[in-house]
């Protein structure tokens, strides 16, 4: 009886110590990662890919053993980067499982609703060729004492166009001064209105202010960098100091569902700290899928290979 008891309390301590050490299961609780996971699939989460995080970070902090960068393309399991409460423990917030989209250091071109477009990237800073209607001159030049663009020159001609160089940021100043009085053509890139180039901050990393960014950064710094950050205006204030940057002490990514209707990912609750993953969901090993309902429950299968 004792043996029976104590090879009984082993086995539990086994899955217990696989279940916090090495993979965890979760079952998928809504249609936001279809047609990748259905509602209802279970999958097994591989704790170890990014390095493992430490149990307990409410008595101990955060640490991480072994620590990795997430992928781009990696279906990822993490904590709820925004709850109700910001003081309650990361490892103790609800779970939300999504797909990584933008590691750190990358751009992604974003529009008003913050979902990733197919936009070609482009710096904010970075010059572009412009051609509007010689007969708005007067307009343009207008605007560009306004915005304090006064060193801009114009470069030449085309059809009958004034040509002039501006960078996506100089650009977005001059619409936002015109309210759509003059019409631009890209002579080399263009960029849809409303789509704007965003930097997933990364450790060590100095993010630039813009308006289409401040107060994602603003919302970014008071939850994960400890710092106080306020907007006024479109000025971003830290910790009583306005700045036009920011360095980043954290990792972060961005995660798109990949049902679009689903709003459980970054256009919720923006960029995803590294202190926040838990793993990479790796196999599906109950299914649901609809489109195969003579295939449904227990089968290994890898997650990504459904498109």
């Amino acid at each position: 009886m004792k043996r029976t008891l104590l090879t009984l309390l082993i086995a539990v301590g086994i899955v217990l110590l696989v279940r916090v050490f090495a993979f965890t299961s979760c079952t998928i609780p809504s249609a936001g990662m279809e047609n990748t996971l259905y509602r209802g699939d279970r999958v097994l989460v591989n704790k170890w890919s990014y390095g493992l995080r430490l149990p307990f970070t409410s008595l101990i902090g955060y640490h991480r053993w072994a620590p990795d960068d997430v992928q781009r393309g990696d279906v990822v399991l993490f904590n709820n980067p925004a709850p109700q409460n910001p003081a309650t423990s990361i490892d103790r917030r609800e779970v939300y499982i999504s797909r990584c989209v933008g590691q750190p250091g990358d751009t992604l071109m974003l529009n008003g609703e913050r979902m990733v477009t197919s936009d070609g990237i482009v710096s904010p800073d970075d010059k572009f060729l412009y051609a509007y209607p010689g007969e708005q001159e007067e307009l343009i030049l207008k605007a560009l004492q306004t915005t304090g663009l006064t060193d801009n020159q114009l470069l030449g001609y085309d059809k009958g166009n004034y040509v002039r160089s501006f960078s996506h940021y100089e650009l977005y100043l001059l619409k936002q001064e015109l309210q759509g009085e003059v019409t631009f053509k890209a002579l080399q890139t263009d960029t849809a209105d409303g789509v704007h180039p965003f930097v997933v901050p990364a450790r060590g990393l100095l993010v630039k202010v813009y308006p289409w960014n401040a107060k994602l950064l603003c919302n970014t710094i008071n939850l994960h960098e400890g710092r106080q950050a306020t907007l006024k205006g479109n000025t971003l204030v830290v910790d009583g100091t306005p700045v036009k940057g920011f360095r980043f002490t954290k990792n972060y990514c961005w995660v798109a569902a990949s049902n679009s209707i689903s709003v459980t990912d970054s256009r919720l609750f923006g960029f995803v700290p590294e202190d926040h993953l838990i793993g990479r969901a790796a196999l599906i090993w109950f299914s649901r899928d609809p489109e195969q309902p003579w295939n449904k429950g227990f089968r290994w299968e890898r997650v990504g290979t459904r498109l």
